[in-house]
């Protein structure tokens, strides 16, 4: 090698590399258990079942849901979110199930409680795992009507509130439900129930299994378009986000994640507030089918997509590998 390129060599960036200590210590992102959030599903019947379009992700019946709880707590995750896979015939065009203070969310919230207070629960504040036509909002002749949906989800909320979930988790998109629901618990004295905003949810296709697991899928009349995100748009997301933060959201949500990266970190550059993502059902299983197939290292990918969120500037991660994930940390 001669003199010359030797110079050009001064910078060696693969130094700090070549060992493990040195990448440990310049890492410049971290993920640990507390960048988790854990979704749960719930259901009426005793035992589990599993979600076949989810590899490894179950639904709980009131028997086995503590002792799941307890995995989660021993891991140190800070927070589950609660959504409900309704008998048929609870689901009905007015959502009534919805605002039941005996619904499976509130149930499951007060069984919790009894046994622990250590984890935060988040309730999902939306229409459709109560609704016969599978939306969001409340539907009258094929339209999604929104202030009469909106009046719904605070009567959801409130009963969320009313039985211990420290988050209420609006995932709807109804326009100006983040201040009416904000109004409501303030005049039910609970200032300090959070609220956690899907500010910007696309209407994405990777949400299929997800709405299997909740008992979604079939009952579904058109799309969500009207009301869920452009996946082609950006600047939208950061209006949505300024207008939920202006009506009292503490945090927002984008969702999905992976192909939504960079709406992530607009929202967190621009606002500096508690930004959070979900890495949803269609991403996870994804995931799932390429490694049970030998195709992906499913670690190694579960976890750099983990710290891909968190290059993005979230901080946390609403994702289905939370417990794996969190073991490997451990």
């Amino acid at each position: 090698m001669n003199k010359t390129f030797r110079q050009d060599l001064v910078v060696r960036p693969r130094r700090i590399r070549t060992d493990d200590w040195t990448r440990r210590m310049v890492a410049e992102n971290r993920l640990s258990v507390d960048d988790f959030i854990w979704p749960v599903f719930l259901q009426e019947d005793n035992g589990t079942t599993d979600v076949p379009s989810m590899p490894g992700v179950k639904r709980y019946g009131p028997d086995c849901l503590i002792d799941a709880i307890a995995d989660a707590v021993e891991l140190g995750i800070p927070a589950i979110a609660l959504f409900p896979y309704n008998n048929p015939a609870t689901k009905t065009e007015d959502c009534r199930e919805a605002y039941n203070p005996d619904n499976l969310i509130c149930q499951a919230t007060r069984s919790i409680r009894k046994h622990y207070q250590e984890i935060a629960l988040i309730g999902d504040v939306a229409l459709d795992p109560y609704n016969s036509l599978g939306h969001d909002g409340i539907v009258k002749d094929g339209v999604i009507l929104n202030d009469e949906s909106v009046e719904i989800l605070c009567r959801q909320a409130l009963v969320q509130a009313e039985a211990g979930c420290d988050y209420i988790g609006p995932s709807d998109m109804m326009d100006g439900r983040i201040g009416a629901i904000r109004d409501t618990l303030d005049d039910a004295g609970y200032t300090y129930t959070k609220i956690m905003s899907y500010s910007a949810k696309y209407a994405s296709g990777f949400y299929g299994p997800f709405r299997d697991a909740v008992g979604a899928k079939g009952a579904l009349k058109g799309d969500k378009k009207t009301y869920q995100m452009d996946p082609a748009n950006s600047e939208e997301a950061l209006r949505l986000v300024e207008n939920d933060l202006q009506q009292g959201a503490d945090m927002v949500m984008v969702k999905p994640g992976i192909a939504y990266l960079d709406i992530i970190q607009r929202i967190k550059d621009t606002f500096g507030v508690p930004t959070m993502a979900y890495q949803v059902s269609g991403e996870y299983a994804m995931i799932k089918a390429a490694s049970a197939n030998g195709w992906l290292d499913h670690d190694a990918v579960m976890m750099e997509s983990l710290m891909a969120f968190k290059r993005a500037g979230t901080d946390a991660v609403l994702t289905y590998f939370a417990l794996d994930a969190a073991r490997l940390l451990k």
